[in-house]
């Protein structure tokens, strides 16, 4: 254990918080008021709300689950289940009322998955969710979060709990394919806390946390509520929607509050130097801010710089970056990086042969990748590069599958032995389905051995997308392929679908609307480029298994065109790793987020 870590659990973390007088969590409403809540009060308003929902059943191992959009409900319902003994299960709300039935699916599995004895919630969302009663037989109740008003702190029965008991479920899937749970222990967290606030932050007490991000999701709800509780770190937690609709307010209350430290994905940066206008940056003061880090989605060094020249007037200093890496897998961070740090290297030797070999001065755009690193492992954890096929251990700038191990590693999924024996080794390293390489020390992520797709820290199966987007009529069904492709001027990677049709070209316009339309209602995805595509387009294996690396090659490299025999599309070069090895002009680079699935 390293030296001076001292090991909490989640209610023995709150405790020590509620020991900094004064210092607490900031909650900025809608309309912009803002309510402080002190650590001191937290903890209690947490065992009033574990009194109320044991008076309700709750045991200790209950999952509970929680889909409360506002943080202020959900940080002391969060925390008031843990310190009752429950397993917190989050959840995320509905987003849109055309969205509904493909959130209603994804509800019902993860409902059943966790076998969730009560569920917390909203009046209006509980209309929406009646329905889960039916699907998970051991959902007692669906409570309003307005009902545990009623709860007396000092009538709780607080229940003992160890370090390795459960302390919530975090599923890793963003679609309506399996759920997996990942269970994440007060171990795991007290391990990840603190290399996430002492080794990869340093935090002190003159720190300041805000942040937007959803608390559904680890970048959020570890990253700025349980890691800066075990950490006595005072934050302020804006709205989602809020920065979505103005992100000048991140900016601005950063400004105001003095933060010095947040986080956000990489379209987050982007977007605030596109959308801030000029004179919303006047007055801001940014000065105080030393942390700004990056993650959940592929980062891309020059959105991060074009943000630093952007900012810099009003005292952004680029060094402030922590381009980050991480997987829900592993509780949340792995490595953390400075600054922008980047590799530039030959395109073809590393699409080719999984090389990372450096450019020369000479070598032009075209013929290279620049590559973001994101740092080494912390104290007590180990990170190392294999073969994907013979899984032995590579050198230096040899690619191949990241494989970590450490305290902050699952003991496994959620009632799920299969698919932990996937990724969980004997001897301890787990495999993390994401791609990289080493080189001084850092490391490098350079695709994914999955093909998910991540739009703004959300999972996407290519699966789902296909089989929707084959449901219109005029595609040919078992013809269609997603993916996700590099397109300039876009801070994300592009949702991508190639469907095989023979409607004619008149009536294609048409067909593409209707699949946009239907995708975006069933998964609440916005695709950015559809392609209708003559019969034998899509590329497939002689066993008419869907090539989606290929497809994507294609696309990028605008060679997509019927092909003429099963040995189809040509590529420049050997893909090496069976594939796994993909063209790439963005990198996969995701800390927060659930990332087993894809990513954190």
């Amino acid at each position: 254990m390293a030296e001076g870590k001292v090991l909490r659990t989640v209610p023995e973390g709150l405790e020590y918080a509620a020991g900094r007088s004064g210092a607490g969590f900031t909650f900025v409403g809608e309309d912009g008021g803002e309510r402080t809540v002190t650590f001191e009060q937290l903890a209690e308003r947490a065992r009033a709300i574990a009194h109320a929902l044991q008076q309700r059943g709750m045991r200790k191992g209950d999952r509970v689950a929680i889909v409360l959009p506002q943080p202020a409900d959900f940080v002391p319902t969060f925390l008031g289940i843990v310190v009752g003994g429950g397993i917190a299960v989050p959840m995320y709300p509905p987003m849109a009322l055309g969205q509904l039935g493909g959130y209603l699916d994804h509800a019902r599995h993860i409902a059943a998955a966790a076998g969730i004895s009560l569920l917390v919630t909203t009046p209006q969302i509980r209309a929406v969710l009646g329905t889960l009663h039916a699907a998970v037989p051991e959902l007692r109740a669906i409570l309003v979060v307005g009902d545990l008003e009623d709860g007396d702190p000092s009538a709780l029965r607080a229940p003992a709990i160890r370090l390795d008991d459960p302390c919530f479920l975090q599923f890793t899937s963003g679609s309506t394919s399996r759920p997996k749970g990942v269970v994440v222990t007060h171990d795991n967290l007290a391990h990840n806390c603190h290399a996430i606030m002492r080794e990869g932050l340093r935090t002190d007490a003159s720190d300041r946390g805000l942040s937007w991000l959803p608390l559904f999701h680890d970048m959020g709800l570890i990253g700025f509520v349980l890691a800066p509780l075990h950490h006595r770190v005072p934050v302020t937690f804006l709205m989602p929607t809020a920065f979505l609709r103005r992100p000048s307010l991140w900016l601005q209350k950063l400004s105001e509050h003095r933060g010095t430290i947040t986080y956000a994905p990489n379209f987050a940066y982007g977007l605030a130097t596109r959308r801030v206008r000029d004179e919303e940056i006047e007055g801001l003061d940014l000065s105080a801010l030393r942390v700004a880090g990056c993650g959940a989605e592929p980062i891309h060094a020059e959105t991060l710089r074009a943000f630093a020249r952007r900012f810099a007037p009003v005292g952004f200093r680029l060094e402030a970056f922590v381009p980050s890496y991480g997987m829900a897998e592993s509780t949340l961070a792995i490595a953390f990086a400075r600054g922008v740090p980047t590799d530039r290297v030959l395109a073809e030797p590393l699409w080719a042969e999984g090389r990372a070999e450096p450019a020369q001065p000479s070598a032009t755009e075209e013929q290279t990748v620049e590559i973001v690193g994101c740092g080494g492992p912390f104290e007590d954890h180990g990170l190392r590069i294999v073969d994907v096929e013979s899984r032995q251990v590579l050198g230096e700038r040899r690619v191949g599958e990241i494989e970590v191990r450490g305290p902050s590693v699952m003991k496994g999924y959620w009632r799920d032995v299969e698919r932990t024996a996937e990724v969980l080794g004997a001897d301890g390293w787990m495999r993390t389905g994401d791609l990289g390489y080493l080189a001084g020390g850092q490391l490098f992520i350079c695709g994914r051995a999955k093909d998910l797709i991540i739009v703004h820290g959300r999972n996407h199966h290519p699966q789902d997308i296909e089989w929707v987007a084959g449901s219109v009529e005029g595609v040919r069904t078992g013809n269609v392929v997603a993916f996700a492709a590099s397109r300039p001027g876009l801070d994300r990677e592009a949702v991508v679908v190639v469907a095989e049709t023979r409607e004619p070209p008149e009536r294609h316009r048409e067909l593409e609307s209707r699949i946009r339309q239907e995708v975006q209602r069933v998964l609440g995805l916005a695709l950015d480029e559809v392609v209708l595509a003559p019969p034998g387009t899509v590329p497939k294996t002689s066993s008419g298994k869907l090539q989606r690396s290929r497809a994507r090659q294609a696309f990028e490299a605008g060679t997509l065109a019927p092909r003429a025999s099963e040995s189809g599309l040509r590529v420049a070069g050997r893909i090496v790793q069976g594939e796994l090895v993909r063209r790439f002009a963005e990198l996969r680079l995701a800390i927060f987020g659930s990332r087993r699935d894809g990513g954190a």
